[in-house]
């Protein structure tokens, strides 16, 4: 049994048995179960978090040493990864403006959400910047004192800065510092795979809570959440379709048929490496775009390039942030789409729950939005993740497209 489906009967048996104990069990028990639940699931998810800062910084440093050393290893390749970056970054900029006008249009059933929130603690108090000081807060006066408070967005920026100024020394420390940075990565993999291990546990936990509190609600409001992140990634696949309309690399028609096999294969695997074969099929046989520039391109793009991970990560953290009644002020919005953007490049390349927390989870502590019910979350992505791959590859084949135009006029 995969571990995503442990997490997932282990949010349904907890959910279920917390519901059990709202409708049938005395005050007393219910408090007593708590009082058990609620020190495990915290623990569970301390343990997570503290994964977090040493993890998206090593990450930062490897996923940039490696995008640098591509771009600068071929012009064509370099190209392609300005088109990732302004895909993500305009797709980012897309959840931040469709995701409150679909809560607006389907609002969340703030009567449960209530009593959800009450087994996952009270939101912070909110905060309001100034344009200066929204400004001035990107560079941290204190490095170590900013990874102590975890405030992600100056980390960030810091660690961005790092690891492109590691680009510009010589050979032999770099090669130390990316050595020593890959071993962090690999390390704390290790680590959080162990504490993933204990995911069904924790979660368990969590959900019990929750359905002691919420009830029946919670599974309309986990329902909902799905529905509304779905959402935004179909918006993003359609503003794919229209960039090929509109530039028109290749006849529309011609797009549609040959991505379609392509979403069925991602679909099925939930992952875009595995589907790589397919892209690459239908980039060359049916789309009769030049071999050489669809072998470079499409292992390139699968390697450091997720469309979806920007848009439908700052769904989730504004979701959450409705859920707990936080207004977000555009300033932390846009602060949330740069750090959405940083982790993007972060997060490739890891399994399904490890990307979701590390690249959620910097967003949303720097948006001030808590992560208390991320773990729930976690416990239902596997429908979100499906629409996720399909995204990535049908943006995959459509900047190959634009690329194989690029060099077609060229």
């Amino acid at each position: 049994m995969t571990l995503t489906v442990r997490i997932f009967l282990a949010l349904v048996l907890g959910l279920g048995g917390g519901i059990a104990l709202a409708a049938f069990a005395a005050p007393a028990t219910v408090a007593a179960v708590a009082s058990v639940a609620e020190p495990v699931g915290g623990i569970w998810l301390d343990a997570l978090q503290m994964t977090i800062i040493p993890l998206v910084f090593a990450l930062l440093f490897t996923g940039i040493a490696s995008a640098a050393g591509t771009a600068s290893a071929s012009r064509t390749a370099g190209r392609g990864l300005l088109w990732f970056a302004a895909i993500v970054i305009i797709g980012g900029t897309m959840s931040v403006v469709v995701t409150p006008l679909l809560l607006q249009l389907v609002p969340i059933p703030m009567d449960a959400a209530r009593s959800l929130l009450a087994a996952s603690g009270a939101a912070p108090a909110a905060t309001t910047l100034s344009a200066a000081a929204w400004f001035r807060s990107f560079v941290p006066p204190n490095v170590v004192g900013a990874a102590a408070a975890g405030t992600m967005l100056p980390l960030v920026v810091f660690g961005l800065a790092f690891a492109f100024a590691a680009t510009r020394i010589p050979d032999g420390p770099r090669a130390s510092l990316n050595s020593f940075f890959d071993g962090v990565v690999q390390t704390m993999l290790v680590l959080v795979d162990w504490v993933l291990w204990l995911a069904p546990v924790g979660v368990f936990a969590l959900a019990l809570l929750v359905g002691a509190h919420a009830g029946i609600g919670a599974i309309g409001i986990l329902a909902h959440y799905v529905a509304i992140v779905i959402a935004v990634q179909l918006v993003l696949i359609a503003g794919l379709y229209a960039l090929v309309a509109v530039l028109r690399p290749v006849p529309l028609g011609d797009f549609v048929r040959a991505i379609l096999p392509v979403q069925v294969v991602a679909f099925s695997t939930q992952s875009s490496i595995a589907t790589l074969p397919a892209m690459v099929e239908a980039a060359r046989d049916e789309l009769r775009l030049p071999e050489p520039l669809t072998r470079l391109i499409l292992p390139l793009a699968v390697s450091v390039f997720r469309a979806t991970s920007a848009p439908a990560n700052l769904a989730v953290v504004i979701y959450v942030a409705h859920l707990h009644g936080i207004e977000l002020p555009w300033t932390t919005l846009a602060a949330g789409v740069a750090v959405a953007f940083a982790v993007s490049i972060a997060a490739v390349g890891l399994p399904g729950q490890v990307s979701f927390i590390t690249s959620v989870a910097p967003i949303a502590l720097a948006m001030g939005v808590p992560i208390t019910t991320l773990p729930l979350l976690i416990a239902v992505e596997l429908l979100p993740d499906l629409f996720r791959t399909i995204g990535n590859v049908t943006a995959d084949v459509a900047v190959t497209a634009v690329l194989a135009r690029d060099e077609r006029r060229a």
